[in-house]
């Protein structure tokens, strides 16, 4: 009797575990497009359009191998519109019973396979370099579960950059390196584009009647959306733009989008590409010369060392990871997010990008929304399901962490030692975003003060019992009570007036 093997639009790899257990000659490969997924959160038109027409092209490679693909196209009468419906009706189309599937990188998925009335086998996702036997034995017995330390052992168990038992260089981390503002000008195109074929156009005219009402502009695509295409984008990433992404990887500018950046993590956690393939990739650039070590070393920390760790994180956490809210933040996602106007730039300019691209680099999410989302103690739910939604290379196994945990302080520190938080300062000194602003960073309290200059004391006010005594902050407390106490009294009363604003609907 054949076997089911499940594979769903995130594990588009040929090396995935399901697929190497399976037979070719007896088993059914089920891929489905189904609006369940396309609506848990009102995802991206661009990222659905990404995810749909790789799936397409994954199942047309795997029937030109040889293999029988049950794929369900979103607009098919019999769609049941469910993964677990999908797996049903071809159990009794195809006279089976048992499922193969490699374990969903979401336990929203995980659950719902769990819940499945078929005999569903979960193999583990090994397209990683850590497994979470791994991680578990790293974190065991730890008071801190600090990334550093994890990437380390990701750089020793993999070699990457390695000379010997020591790296390469003598430092583990360049990122000291890696904090420089923007230029001027940016020599780099940016990340290669491609023209939709026939099977993108039939997914880009499906995604414009289907979900037309999810924020987010579908038009021009331009994904790569199969594995030859998503190496040649690495490839013209790490010939042309690799070498000053260490420089600049955390810089902003309003006329440019993509600086130095890769844009490849949406390819990497869909399956175009390998984790290993990529720093290879890289490595091998700066073993040739064309690369800079703090460039190298820099991008590689984001895919052995990021990347692996916030995986860890989410399944070692558990199940309600995603919904810790450690600060207690209320307020509701302010319509700004999806695009109504405000006065910040720094906030239009992130969120136009999302809308425009369904991307923006780690500092922007960091340091410009999530930073406002922090300070103005926003709901971490809310914000988290935005980032889900809005990012192509969103899920939540790598987007929870990032914001629950490093953005919005929610896990309680589990993530990071303290609060992402700045002023106005932080993002004049990394952009451009405030020439030309309707707020002056230079303004502290009154007409035209930064809202950024506002929340951060306001932030760190409510909060001191909280983080009064965090070593790490202790500078930021100390100049707060420096200040003469007229001039916290205003600061705080302007803080309020402008939550108030916010919390109302007004323009901000």
């Amino acid at each position: 009797m054949s076997r089911l093997i499940l594979v769903l639009g995130d594990q588009l790899s040929v090396q995935s575990a399901a697929l190497r257990a399976a037979d070719k000659d007896r088993d059914v490969v089920v891929m489905a497009e189904v609006m369940e997924e396309g609506t848990y959160v009102a995802h991206h038109p661009k990222k659905i359009a990404l995810i749909l027409s790789a799936m397409r092209k994954f199942a047309a490679r795997l029937r030109e191998a040889g293999w029988t693909v049950a794929y369900s196209e979103l607009d098919d009468t019999e769609n049941t519109q469910s993964i677990p419906g999908e797996l049903i009706r071809r159990a009794d189309q195809y006279g089976a019973s048992v499922v193969v599937a490699t374990r969903p990188g979401e336990w929203r998925l995980i659950a719902t396979l769990e819940d499945c009335p078929l005999t569903v086998t979960m193999l583990e996702d090994d397209r990683f370099v850590a497994s979470h036997a791994d991680f578990e034995g790293w974190a065991e017995g730890r008071k801190a579960l600090r990334m550093e330390y994890f990437y380390r052992e990701m750089r020793r168990k993999t070699g990457l950059m390695m000379d010997g038992d020591e790296p390469a260089g003598g430092q583990w981390n360049y990122d000291h390196d890696n904090r420089k503002p923007a230029p001027k000008e940016i020599e780099y195109s940016g990340p290669m584009q491609f023209t939709p074929d026939a099977i993108v156009e039939d997914v880009l005219a499906l995604v414009e009647r289907r979900f037309d009402d999810h924020f987010g502009d579908l038009h021009p695509f331009w994904f790569a959306t199969d594995q030859e295409q998503a190496r040649r984008s690495l490839t013209h990433f790490v010939k042309y733009g690799l070498a000053k992404f260490g420089d600049y990887q955390d810089a902003m500018l309003a006329e440019n989008q993509f600086l130095y950046h890769a844009l490849v993590a949406p390819y990497l956690n869909i399956g175009l590409l390998d984790p290993l393939e990529v720093c290879q990739a890289v490595e091998a650039a700066w073993k040739a010369g064309d690369v800079p070590i703090n460039a190298a070393e820099g991008f590689i920390r984001q895919v052995i060392g990021w990347r692996e760790y916030v995986r860890g994180i989410y399944f070692l956490e558990g199940p309600d990871y995603a919904r810790r809210n450690g600060l207690n933040h209320r307020r509701t996602l302010p319509n700004m997010f999806w695009g109504a106007e405000t006065r910040m730039r720094c906030v239009q300019k992130a969120v136009a990008q999302t809308k425009t691209e369904s991307y923006a680099h780690h500092i922007q999410r960091l340091m410009v929304t999530g930073n406002f989302a922090l300070l103005a103690g926003i709901d971490p739910g809310e914000v988290s399901d935005w980032y889900l939604a809005v990012y192509a290379d969103a899920f939540e196994w790598v987007e929870a962490p990032n914001v629950v945990g490093m953005s919005q302080f929610a896990d309680g520190g589990v993530i990071a030692s303290k609060p992402y938080v700045s002023s106005g300062a932080y993002i004049n000194r990394m952009s451009n975003y405030c020439k030309g602003c309707a707020y002056k960073v230079s303004v502290k309290t009154g007409e035209g003060a930064c809202p950024f200059n506002l929340l951060y004391w306001h932030f760190l006010d409510r909060n001191r019992e909280r983080f009064g005594n965090n070593p790490r902050m202790g500078n930021m407390y100390r100049t707060w009570d420096r200040m003469d106490a007229e001039k916290r009294t205003t600061v705080l009363q302007d803080a309020d007036a402008f939550l108030t604003r916010m919390e109302a609907g007004d323009v901000v």
